[in-house]
């Protein structure tokens, strides 16, 4: 049974496979109870899509929330990544089957590279026999900047093509070029931070407070609504019920045209994540997917 949602005064049917167009994030969720009562309400709430990573160490929480939902498996579409340790063509597989047995589930819908590191080529052809095995139904990477997008599609060609690439966009940091080349590649833009940190720069937006007003909603509202009228998957992040009922309530107005320009004049072109700078690959080098225990980390 496929689930409804409303839409700008229609209603569309979401039918099984199909990625939502707005999801959920538990990115810095802590594991255990606050992980999962999150996704349950979350999925309560409607959203259909669920965006975790091994190198989160909450698949077990997300896997729970979804097994213990009144939602239909096949209406919530799972997305977690690779971590870096695990890329290489044998590493690989050990990695799908953890983020498998992590979260107790049949298959993930999309499973991605999570950085642009180390043998992607090795793990990309993991993940693609994943895809023949049924273990996974879609596949695609994570923070690849346009040039590493580019050399990566030159090096899978005749391969299956990411059908995401997860990245760092709001309305402060629109990715015009990357999202423009991904467009005609037929790929989708997925973004981590869709709001970004929630800081005063961002919130204070003398352009999204103003329009904000006009269509009486609230900036984040706007700014979500925005990513869904530009064909990006959003993917916000919160332990807070109410502001996650406030942050998928945004299909009942439209941004019309000349408002959507008036947006993209409020980009700065400036992010807080360079993927090819040596300092990030040096941070995330440090990180280790293989311990016990939970830390904090810099990047979703």
């Amino acid at each position: 049974m496929a689930s409804v949602r409303e839409s700008c005064g229609r209603v569309d049917v979401i039918t099984p496979g199909e990625i939502p167009e707005i999801g959920f994030g538990v990115y810095g969720l802590n594991t255990g109870q606050e992980t999962r009562k999150a996704v349950l309400d979350a999925l309560s709430l409607g959203y259909r899509l669920i965006d975790t990573a091994s190198i989160y160490f909450n698949e077990c929480d997300v896997g729970w929330a979804v097994r213990n939902s009144r939602v239909n498996r096949e209406e919530i579409f799972v997305t977690s990544k690779l971590w870096m340790q695990d890329y290489g063509y044998t590493e690989a597989k050990k990695g799908i089957n953890r983020s498998l047995k992590n979260l107790n589930l049949d298959y993930i819908d999309l499973y991605l590279l999570h950085q642009p590191y180390g043998d992607v080529l090795g793990a990309w052809k993991t993940l693609e026999e994943a895809v023949t095995e049924g273990k996974i139904r879609m596949i695609g990477v994570s923070n690849f900047t346009q040039r590493q997008l580019e050399k990566f599609l030159k090096q899978i060609k005749g391969a299956i093509k990411p059908v995401v690439n997860q990245v760092e966009c709001n309305p402060l940091f629109q990715q015009k070029e990357l999202s423009e080349y991904m467009s005609n590649q037929g790929i989708k833009l997925m973004t981590w931070r869709p709001l970004g940190h929630g800081e005063s720069e961002f919130m204070d937006n003398q352009c999204l407070i103003e329009l904000s007003h006009k269509y009486q909603v609230t900036v984040p509202q706007l700014a979500l609504r925005w990513h869904v009228q530009r064909g990006n998957i959003p993917i916000p992040k919160t332990k807070s019920r109410d502001r996650m009922k406030e942050n998928i309530d945004i299909f009942n107005f439209h941004i019309s045209s000349e408002d959507m320009k008036l947006l993209e004049e409020v980009d700065t072109g400036k992010g807080t994540w360079d993927p090819e700078s040596e300092e990030c690959r040096r941070i995330l080098e440090k990180l280790d997917v293989h311990r016990n225990e939970q830390e904090k980390f810099i990047n979703g």
